[in-house]
């Protein structure tokens, strides 16, 4: 190891080393908290559609349960997404989603299937109840399209199935597409398309499933330790 050869030699690459450090740490910090906290000209926005009608006098004798919801790419993300022409797609990162687009209409279609009674039950996706039935989704489509008159695009295909099926039989699989025409092309013009895409996505979910319920796979039925269909 080199020696110092005098104190003040010493002295001076200390201060040296305190002078180049502290902006370096206190840079490091400044780093570390702007991650932690949100980005001030950030937007965050909901879509959140609500079922006006009265309630279904008579619900399905059925017990349907929340499955997996996704979105494939590029709906993914929390960007909202424009489409400017015919191959290309952009993403705003000032503008964003506060949650998940497959979490957004994962939970409105649970709340919508809830207060239409069209089924007995609908069974929410976190427990650990697992009825015959369940009800997936993919998000295809969720943007803003300003190739021409600007329009809010959402497509969604579900996939209801008899979960315990030996052949995990699906008896409705919709794939459902709304195009909504906007006043502009702000994002609140949009976000708001796209609250009444999914609005008429989910009204016409709901039929579709209660009419389609009618040749669901009968349930099983535990009979002395054995599953037999009735």
């Amino acid at each position: 190891m080199t020696a110092f050869k005098d104190h003040a030699t010493y002295s001076r690459l200390s201060a040296l080393t305190r002078y180049l450090l502290v902006p370096a740490l206190t840079t490091v910090l400044l780093s570390a908290c702007s991650l932690s906290r949100p980005n001030p000209d950030q937007s965050s926005w909901l879509v959140v559609p609500e079922r006006t009608a009265a309630p279904r006098v008579t619900p399905v004798n059925m017990h349907l349960k929340m499955g997996n919801f996704s979105a494939n790419a590029p709906y993914d993300g929390k960007s909202l997404v424009y489409r400017m022409s015919d191959n290309k797609y952009e993403k705003d990162f000032y503008n964003v989603y506060l949650v998940y687009p497959r979490d957004m209409v994962a939970s409105a279609t649970q709340k919508w299937l809830t207060q239409s009674n069209a089924f007995s039950q609908i069974i929410e996706q976190p427990t650990t109840f697992f009825p015959m039935y369940q009800l997936q989704g993919v998000i295809d489509e969720f943007y803003g399209d300003y190739r021409n008159q600007p329009t809010a695009v959402v497509t969604i295909q579900f996939y209801a199935s008899a979960s315990f099926n030996g052949k995990n039989g699906m008896f409705s699989t919709p794939r459902i597409t709304k195009r909504v025409p906007l006043a502009d092309k702000s994002t609140q013009a949009l976000i708001s398309g796209q609250q009444q895409a999914l609005t008429e996505i989910l009204q016409e979910l709901e039929q579709r499933l209660v009419t389609d319920a009618a040749s669901a796979p009968p349930e099983y039925k535990s009979v002395t330790g054995r599953h037999v269909v009735h």
